[in-house]
């Protein structure tokens, strides 16, 4: 049994993240300030789940105060093993991120250096970073490979990840702490946070409501359903490589129009929908080579997107239908 500190532990990754520990045995400890980037009452139900079992411990506060992490490290460490870290919290999202780069600065950049920091200080075992496939940038040449040339962001919450990566490895470096980079794609399932495309499509066809489709519909993303997610983060906790970058996704692609169906087919009522142009920071296709993570981690992704939209939608109805 270990204790894992799990930031932004009460959202939507991260809360299966500390399920799927809790549930095999391990300690968690949560650090998460709440905001309000989505109604905070998503994250406290969350909670409330965790909570109903032991081994949960929620420390409530931000990783940009030194305080709350070395309260939140100073819990880990009761747990007598060192513990170890999975640092999802950041503030989300590439189109917000236009509108406030300095907060996403000052949140995905500074709080990896605290959370670093704390690492360094307490001897954490292991840590890994979720990172974000929006570090490749706007490209057309498939599958995006580890390998490929990341120095042309474009969006700030892609540049404030690209950071995170080279502060992880500048800590790596200096003080030989096992640091794992995932990078995630598209990541969607149930507990979804309200501002993606899925879940708000899914919203807007329950309700009647237009969508609106940015561009003419053929962008593409590798949507990768949750679970298979927590199993490459769990994989990487456990394995305390080296130093790597890993992509985490589906390795096939869905255009936004095929997803419009899908979700609209899932619900039994058809989409509305309205034509926009197409958004800044927004790139036409993401799409994961997954190799590396198959040889490192044993990788391998299981739930397609025919199968998770339906999913989601279910548990989607199921909420709606609950609140």
């Amino acid at each position: 049994m270990a204790t894992v500190l799990v930031t932004g532990g009460a959202g939507f990754i991260g809360s299966h993240v500390c399920q799927r520990l809790l549930g095999r045995g391990d300690s968690v400890v949560c650090l998460d300030n709440f905001n309000d980037y989505y109604d905070p009452a998503f994250k406290r139900e969350n909670v409330a789940a965790l909570s109903a079992g032991g081994g949960f411990t929620l420390v409530e506060g931000d990783i940009r105060d030194p305080e709350a992490v070395e309260q939140a490290f100073s819990a880990v460490g009761r747990g007598g093993d060192g513990g170890a870290v999975v640092h999802l919290a950041a503030r989300a999202g590439v189109r917000p991120s236009l509108e406030d780069p300095p907060l996403y600065q000052d949140v995905n950049v500074r709080g990896t250096v605290n959370m670093l920091e704390g690492a360094r200080r307490h001897g954490a075992l292991s840590f890994v970073f979720g990172s974000s496939s929006s570090v490749y940038g706007s490209r057309r040449e498939v599958p995006f490979r580890e390998t490929d040339d990341v120095t042309r962001p474009i969006s700030p919450y892609a540049a404030t990840k690209l950071a995170g990566e080279a502060l992880c490895y500048t800590y790596h470096h200096l003080y030989d702490i096992p640091i794992t980079c995932l990078r995630f794609f598209t990541v969607y399932g149930p507990r979804g946070r309200p501002d993606m495309a899925i879940y708000s499509f899914t919203k807007a066809v329950f309700e009647g409501r237009e969508i609106e489709m940015y561009g003419d519909g053929t962008t593409a993303r590798d949507y990768t359903y949750v679970d298979d997610i927590v199993d490459g983060i769990l994989a990487a906790l456990d394995r305390r490589l080296d130093y790597e970058i890993i992509n985490l996704g589906e390795s096939q692609t869905t255009q936004l129009k095929d997803l419009i169906d899908l979700i609209a087919g899932a619900v039994g009522k058809p989409a509305k929908v309205r034509r926009g142009p197409e958004r800044p920071g927004d790139v036409p296709i993401t799409y994961a080579d997954v190799s590396l993570a198959r040889r490192l981690l044993d990788y391998d992704p299981k739930v397609k997107v025919p199968e998770g939209v339906p999913r989601f939608v279910e548990w989607y109805r199921k909420m709606r239908a609950g609140r």
